[in-house]
């Protein structure tokens, strides 16, 4: 996980944060919830609006943590089929990745052209081009996107309020680093794997 929580995070082999750690200290821990609920007309969403179940992510096109959650999700989205809604909302570490506020404004744009899921995806599996926004406008022309449109929008900073809000909704749901998780609406403190998120889903 990118972020200052990194070391926190770390665990003892065999345990995680959702096991309490001991007897003194279980039943008093509570994991943040999702301050700002999942809305259709807003949100990125991936999957049957109506699903009975929620995953939503927090996360930094360039951070190498959500690089490597990336895959996971789409185990968890090919294992739990049309149960699942994944959501995606930004949060630009931009002290630390240089690139990341310009990914997630080439996202938006393309989002304003119907095709976030796409550039969502080229953007977490080609993470060493982002330096180059070229890669992104050609991936964008290939999409049949409007290129001046989208480059344009990018040069504008048309999305950053939006970029900043998601960013500010994630604080106040207490993301400290990315990527960061909510399962049915309460923040995962386990491992960013495909088998300890299903079974989050599964027990909430």
């Amino acid at each position: 996980m990118s972020g200052t929580t990194t070391v926190a995070l770390r665990r003892a082999k065999g345990k995680t944060l959702l096991e309490p750690a001991g007897k003194e200290t279980a039943g008093k821990y509570q994991a943040p919830k999702l301050e700002i609920p999942v809305t259709p007309e807003r949100d990125h969403i991936e999957g049957p609006v109506k699903a009975s179940l929620t995953l939503v992510e927090y996360g930094d096109y360039q951070c190498p943590y959500c690089g490597a959650a990336y895959p996971e999700v789409k185990k968890v989205q090919k294992e739990l089929g049309s149960e699942l809604r994944f959501v995606f909302r930004n949060f630009p570490l931009t002290n630390i990745h240089e690139h990341a506020m310009n990914a997630a404004e080439t996202a938006e744009a393309a989002s304003a052209q119907g095709k976030f899921w796409p550039m969502h995806d080229f953007l977490y599996e080609h993470q060493a081009t982002l330096g180059d926004p070229n890669i992104a406008l050609g991936y964008a022309k290939n999409l049949g996107l409007d290129g001046q449109k989208f480059e344009r929008e990018i040069a504008q900073h048309v999305y950053q309020k939006r970029i900043k809000d998601d960013f500010m909704g994630g604080v106040r749901s207490g993301v400290n680093g990315t990527p960061t998780f909510y399962v049915n609406g309460i923040r995962h403190d386990g491992e960013a794997v495909a088998s300890a998120l299903v079974e989050a889903l599964n027990q909430t």
